[in-house]
């Protein structure tokens, strides 16, 4: 089905480098292609103008449009089928069915479907581990926090100003956009300064 396979490349869209308005665009190709199944038995040459593109993804200029187009084309999800001329449209035989057609072809969608629903999956599983360590970051920064300052206002036996400029400066080194590995990283710090 080829919104499944637009799905998984949308999940996958930084693995394979591409940005919103490229899946846009990939979208409105999508929308050229007559059934929804995605089969080698049918052309999968869609040959839509630019004007007929950018009316489908809500005005997209032109320049934009081509530099999407070449994104897709470098990700490897579309292929060009340049015509002699270097304009697209499809050539009818004498049945009225395509016999060649010029434009992009859908067949790497067909081709790597397994790839991009391994890809979407490969993320959807990063995008856990980092909800889950993130989780956990929290769980403990509170814990530590509560316990800074219960040992503190309590009067209890350690060294609280040491726990709390360790604290401090765990949390001082948080970044704004952090990683998986940001995340571990300071999890891994943070567990520590909750065992002592």
């Amino acid at each position: 089905d080829k919104w499944r396979v637009f799905r998984d490349i949308s999940d996958a869209r930084s693995r394979l480098g591409l940005q919103d308005r490229a899946l846009a665009v990939l979208n409105a190709l999508l929308t050229f292609f007559p059934v929804a199944e995605l089969s080698n038995e049918r052309n999968l040459v869609v040959f839509p103008s630019n004007a007929q593109l950018s009316a489908r993804t809500n005005g997209i200029a032109g320049t934009t449009l081509r530099k999407c187009l070449g994104s897709l084309v470098e990700a490897g999800v579309i292929i060009r089928k340049d015509s002699p001329n270097g304009k697209r449209y499809a050539r009818k035989g004498k049945e009225g069915n395509i016999e060649d057609a010029y434009g992009f072809s859908l067949a790497p969608l067909l081709a790597r479907a397994g790839e991009f629903a391994s890809l979407a999956q490969d993320v959807a599983a990063e995008q856990r581990r980092f909800r889950i360590t993130k989780d956990r970051l929290t769980i403990v920064r509170r814990d530590v926090r509560k316990l800074i300052t219960v040992g503190m206002e309590e009067n209890l036996a350690g060294d609280w100003i040491a726990a709390e400029t360790c604290f401090v400066e765990i949390v001082g080194r948080f970044v704004r956009h952090p990683t998986l590995q940001d995340l571990i990283s300071s999890l891994d710090e943070m567990s520590l300064l909750h065992e002592e």
